[in-house]
């Protein structure tokens, strides 16, 4: 199988790929965003988890088309070597189509729209017809991935308390499905999981807790101005500014663009299951609930404060480990195989959490996963043994992407003069 995808690569060199706006790739991730939006259910209505992965089948869709035009990496899903003359915009374009529509049939309108502005830019008929048939054999194979694992029992999330005892009874934000999903590269949620939080009478624990009861309180007089932005600026960022810097990038071939949006769907899809599996194995308390009754954990270094609160909002699910700190790790480590450990014009982050907010660069990589999880700390959030295994978590998601799926293919070398 190998070998027959390296003779491919080599008479897609020999016949040349027919050309595609670097932009496709994007401008379909963009649009998948949006018709996600415009999708989801009213608030009162339960979520399925069906359309869940809608944008990572449509960025693995437009990979295995323009893989199969441009044969440069393994295939994810077995797709065959297609023809090198078809046109890559038509085959991209049409495998995010189908994906889309299929999830998603009330905005039948906006994508059929939407796909007949691209497909009217294409003049060579030919190739365009070729380019289509190729996207819908995709996103055929990309829809039937990434389901739900068969007779897998879906386990509802019980609130635990002592009998008689008042808890709180919203429910977290994970479904009863969440966990049912098969993983893109793990073998199973289990593979990643971290260690237990350190013990309640450790020093490791009174230490983190003093940290965060100080610098992550509503009423904090240690964390500065800045602080206090960062942690409001990364409650949802929004790495598109850094995704389209590289994807415009001199050299990259389109195929390059849609391996990096599929790896980065997939890795954020895993580290984020993993980690929420791994909270509800955990069940481990938020900041406000311990230091609330910090008398109760058993550690005479921990004093209660009844009236604490957090700078931001605690989110519904229990605390360790830290998921923003595992799906940036995730990310991380997918980019700088991508690109380097610093690349080019920084790693550049808005915010959504801050509507109309400024790009801010941070240098490389791991630095901007050290500040999303210090941030979540200065948030008042999540306490610093869980952001270090969120990232360990992440860290190993990343890798073990990079060596089980979509690896690069040997090239024909080009003969000399």
């Amino acid at each position: 199988m190998r070998k027959f995808a390296v003779l491919a690569a080599g008479a897609a060199l020999a016949f040349g790929a027919a050309p595609a706006s670097a932009d496709v790739v994007c401008e379909w991730m963009d649009f998948a965003q949006l018709i996600t939006a415009a999708s989801q259910p009213p608030a009162d209505a339960p979520r399925t988890g069906e359309h869940d992965r809608a944008q990572t089948q449509a960025a693995i869709a437009m990979f295995e088309a323009l893989n199969a035009i441009d044969r440069r990496y393994e295939s994810y899903l077995g797709m065959a070597a297609g023809d090198p003359t078809a046109s890559q915009e038509a085959a991209a374009a049409t495998a995010a189509y189908q994906v889309l529509l299929s999830h998603f049939p009330g905005q039948k309108t906006a994508l059929e729209d939407s796909y007949n502005v691209t497909m009217m830019g294409i003049s060579n008929v030919a190739a365009r017809d070729k380019g289509k048939a190729i996207g819908e054999a995709a996103a055929k194979l990309a829809l039937a991935s990434g389901g739900f694992v068969p007779d897998m029992a879906q386990t509802p999330y019980r609130p635990r308390t002592a009998p008689g005892v008042w808890t709180a009874t919203q429910l977290p934000v994970f479904q009863p499905y969440s966990f049912t999903f098969k993983p893109w590269i793990l073998k199973n949620w289990e593979e990643v999981r971290p260690g237990p939080p350190p013990a309640l009478d450790s020093e490791r624990w009174a230490k983190d807790f003093e940290e965060i009861k100080q610098i992550g309180a509503k009423s904090s007089k240690t964390r500065t101005p800045q602080q206090s932005l960062m942690a409001r600026y990364r409650i949802t960022p929004n790495m598109t500014p850094s995704l389209r810097l590289i994807a415009d990038a001199k050299g990259r071939r389109v195929v390059d663009n849609a391996r990096m949006f599929a790896m980065f769907n997939m890795v954020s899809d895993d580290a984020n299951v993993a980690t929420g599996a791994a909270k509800l194995h955990y069940n481990f308390w938020r900041p406000i609930t311990a230091i609330r009754n910090a008398e109760d954990d058993g550690n005479p270094a921990t004093t209660a404060d009844p009236a604490w609160e957090p700078l931001i909002g605690t989110p519904n699910h229990p605390e360790y480990p830290c998921a923003h700190c595992s799906g940036t790790a995730a990310i991380a480590e997918v980019m700088k195989a991508e690109v380097g450990a610093s690349p080019p014009g920084g790693v550049r982050v808005a915010s959504r959490s801050i509507p109309n907010s400024i790009v801010q660069v941070v240098p490389n990589w791991d630095g901007w996963v050290k500040e999303v999880s210090a941030s979540r700390t200065y948030g008042g959030v999540h306490y610093r043994f869980s952001n270090e295994a969120g990232e360990e978590l992440g860290r190993k998601v990343g890798q073990l992407a990079l060596q089980r799926v979509m690896r690069p293919l040997p090239q024909p070398k080009k003969k000399g003069r």
